[in-house]
């Protein structure tokens, strides 16, 4: 059965689609068939980690809301990323949002139907024959979070240890109970190592009543690397990295 895992945040500059990424990256590498799509379409991020721009960017998740294509033609094959961490059976996707001005203009200005996005999440499923389908959310509550959150069987929550993103994830997780997500996990990003971390997660365990699946420290490695790439494969050996690898066999298991 493949699984739709949404991996969100209240408020932006959590490390949510870095996040989203690496959790993607390592699951792929199990083995399994997984696409990532990215519906942070005002401000669209994670195409760069995988080395996309503006003039590589054929098709986009764009062009499918608008009825050019199919949802299945805007998804790029970047299984390559994977080196030698790929399994035989490994499939990793993109589907990116535009970064075209015009695009995300015409967004804001229009919107678009999330019953389409709907549709075009079961067509990814389908044609694709996906094992796992990870949403990268747009931050904050919106139609199209709330579709995400709605239809997905684990939602993973990211925070940073601010009193701005504790109070804002205790409106999501609300949001997330009265919808009944199966599956919810918290995960604790950009936290300064003078922190006690265990303290810390017992902390959060308690505020929101959910499991922590990791406490990430601040990484000068994935600062000075800057989105340029997966930061699990490039330093598979750093604490930040299996911490990753942790959260990632928590949402499969």
């Amino acid at each position: 059965m493949s699984k739709i895992v949404s991996i969100h945040s209240y408020r932006g500059g959590t490390g949510k689609s870095n996040s989203t990424a690496n959790l993607a990256a390592i699951v792929a590498s199990y083995g399994k068939r997984v696409c990532i799509v990215d519906t942070d379409i005002p401000s669209p991020g994670i195409h760069v980690i995988f080395g996309f721009d503006e003039d590589t960017m054929k098709l986009s998740l764009n062009d499918y809301l608008w009825g050019r294509c199919s949802m299945a033609e805007t998804a790029y094959d970047v299984t390559s990323v994977l080196g030698a961490k790929a399994h035989k059976n490994s499939k990793l996707y993109l589907v990116p949002a535009s970064v075209k001005a015009t695009d995300i203009a015409r967004v804001l200005r229009e919107g678009y139907d999330v019953q389409i996005l709907n549709d075009g999440f079961e067509e990814l499923l389908d044609d694709l024959k996906l094992d796992y389908l990870f949403i990268d959310t747009h931050p904050g509550l919106n139609e199209e979070t709330l579709l995400s959150i709605t239809i997905s069987d684990v939602l993973l929550l990211i925070l940073r240890p601010d009193q701005q993103d504790f109070q804002g994830t205790a409106v999501t997780v609300d949001v997330a109970r009265k919808l009944e997500v199966p599956k919810m996990l918290m995960m604790v990003n950009k936290v300064p190592t003078i922190f006690d971390f265990a303290q810390l997660k017992a902390q959060v365990e308690e505020t929101y009543g959910a499991p922590v699946s990791g406490v990430l420290p601040h990484s000068d490695e994935m600062m000075i690397l800057a989105s340029q790439g997966i930061f699990c494969l490039k330093y598979p050996d750093n604490l930040l990295s299996q911490i990753l690898e942790n959260v990632a066999k928590q949402i499969i298991n």
